[in-house]
């Protein structure tokens, strides 16, 4: 998708619409601290000891896989005010496979 270097768009800090530079963020890595990663890693342990132990056995958290994952991750955009520089991120990302500003 192509997509403008420049918008005009509203400015948080200006409190007004005015000229913002577009630039692509790259995405920061899932934290192993989140709730799902907590909770998988509690499920993992339950399945210790010899056997089954009357309960499914699970195998390795790397050997879970997200079943139906989707083929495109959403882009992070990040618009920077001409007027005051402050810069703020776009509200939803896009889901796309590729960005190009131009």
């Amino acid at each position: 998708m192509k997509y403008p270097k420049e918008k005009r768009t509203y400015c948080p800090s200006c409190r007004k619409h005015t000229d913002h530079k577009c630039m692509q963020v790259k995405a920061s890595k899932p934290s192993s601290l989140s709730y799902g990663s907590k909770f998988r890693a509690r499920a993992r342990g339950k399945a210790r000891g010899m056997g089954n132990l009357g309960r499914y056995s699970k195998p390795a958290i790397s050997k879970w896989k997200m079943t139906g994952k989707k083929n495109t991750k959403k882009t992070n955009l990040k618009f920077q005010c001409k007027e005051c520089k402050k810069s703020h991120c776009q509200s939803h990302g896009i889901r796309l496979k590729k960005l190009e500003l131009v």
